[in-house]
């Protein structure tokens, strides 16, 4: 009998040692120095936010491999229209942030004239780790940038509302619609809201451009006509328009109300967190504010709830994943120290250092895997046919300020969709 129980509690303890091995278990693959440790130098980050706590949590990382590397980030006010001038000076910055839009565009040439090709296989960058369709495509296949965060639209969702009411989070247009009719029934006098007072980022668009990216996807006909401002194109906006109309009916959104909320990032965040709305449009960009703010809203303080992030889901077919590059790096051709500020890109471009400074900084990850973060799991559901993509598509700025502005007019009721697709080509940011 002993020598049974020592033998089965000496498999016992072979196995446990086997499933605790390096081989069954899941781990970060660490990263290796390619310079010299003991390296000394400064590499400045340069971009328009007031702070940026995320990347020097990351600054932090990188110096326990080159603790003589100081790293440091520095604001540029009025960063779009400055970064330019900075760059064609003296104290131009090692890395910068970029955006999709400057590319092509004369009065950013030098946000592209400075870059490095980020896509040079010397430099190993791990670019698979990206999901492709935020990757900007260039008429000369080069990377000035690559995405450190991305951004989509959707909807803050109250997840204890949906559980006391014994509700789902629609996932379909015909749900969101019955979703919100049971809400209303239930006595909740507005089940969905959002910003109303500015075009930028009002509800209506955050609602209908993943919809209106779905409908010219695969007509490439379309695309070139909306990008060229021609006039005819207007049409293509017609389903789209049709759509918004039928929405603020079906769902009755309240404009009164909604004109109440002052801006699209704090008065947003601030009204969801009163607690009686089950659902608030927004932008990813909003969505990073919300932690900071729990503890500004008495509400929320007094009477705390789990909420998420969740595609508005437009079409009968479900929910579009609007999917886009948010703050991009460049490094800058022209650096002083180019060698320690590609390896600090090498060091950053993984999913492990991504998805790390994306959740601490609130917004998205760029990687292909968005289950790590429940806030935004819900598009990792999304399947791959409802994904959309600008950069994809080839929508430009100029056409989707089109759609914007039109959409914006049929939504407040200022425009007849004829009307609204007649302007099309002389609408202005």
């Amino acid at each position: 009998m002993k020598k049974t129980i020592c033998m089965f509690l000496a498999v016992m303890m072979i196995l446990g040692l086997v499933a605790c091995s390096p081989q069954n278990q899941e781990t970060k693959e660490e990263f290796q120095p390619s310079l010299d440790n003991s390296t000394k130098c400064q590499i400045t980050i340069a971009g328009g936010y007031d702070n940026f706590e995320a990347l020097e949590t990351e600054f932090e990382h990188f110096n326990e491999y080159y603790p003589g590397v100081e790293m440091k980030y520095t604001k540029v006010d009025d960063y779009n229209n400055m970064i330019g001038t900075v760059l064609n000076g003296n104290d131009a910055p090692d890395i910068y942030v970029n955006y999709s839009w400057m590319y092509g565009r004369e009065q950013y040439k030098a946000s592209i004239d400075h870059a490095e090709d980020l896509s040079d296989p010397s430099l190993k960058l791990d670019l698979d780790c990206i999901r492709e369709n935020i990757i900007l495509n260039t008429d000369d296949d080069t990377l000035p940038m690559v995405p450190v965060f991305s951004n989509t639209y959707g909807m803050l969702v109250n997840s204890d509302l949906f559980e006391k009411e014994g509700l789902k989070v629609p996932t379909t247009y015909k749900e969101l619609v019955d979703v919100c009719k049971a809400f209303r029934d239930k006595g909740y006098k507005n089940p969905l809201m959002g910003f109303s007072n500015e075009e930028t980022t009002s509800l209506f668009t955050l609602t209908i451009y993943p919809f209106f990216c779905g409908t010219v996807a695969n007509d490439k006909d379309a695309v070139k006509k909306l990008n060229s401002l021609d006039k005819s194109a207007g049409e293509y906006m017609r389903p789209s328009l049709e759509k918004m109309e039928q929405f603020m009916k079906d769902c009755g959104v309240d404009l009164d109300a909604c004109s109440k909320i002052e801006d699209n990032y704090d008065a947003v965040i601030l009204r969801f967190f009163e607690g009686d709305v089950p659902m608030m449009t927004c932008s990813g960009d909003t969505v990073s504010g919300t932690k900071k703010r729990e503890s500004r809203s008495e509400a929320f303080i007094a009477k705390p709830f789990k909420y998420t992030f969740a595609p508005v889901p437009m079409s009968d077919e479900g929910a579009y994943f609007l999917d886009m590059p948010n703050l991009q790096f460049t490094v800058n051709k022209d650096s002083s120290n180019l060698e320690m500020a590609n390896e600090f890109m090498r060091f950053l471009i993984t999913s492990q250092e991504l998805n790390e400074m994306a959740q601490n900084k609130g917004l998205m990850s760029p990687t292909k895997d968005l289950s790590f973060d429940s806030m935004y799991a819900a598009f990792g559901k999304v399947p791959e046919s409802a994904i959309m993509s600008p950069e994809v598509i080839g929508l430009t700025d100029d056409a989707v300020i089109q759609l914007r502005q039109a959409v914006y007019g049929v939504g407040t009721g200022a425009m007849t969709i004829d009307k609204a697709i007649a302007g099309f080509g002389t609408y202005t940011q």
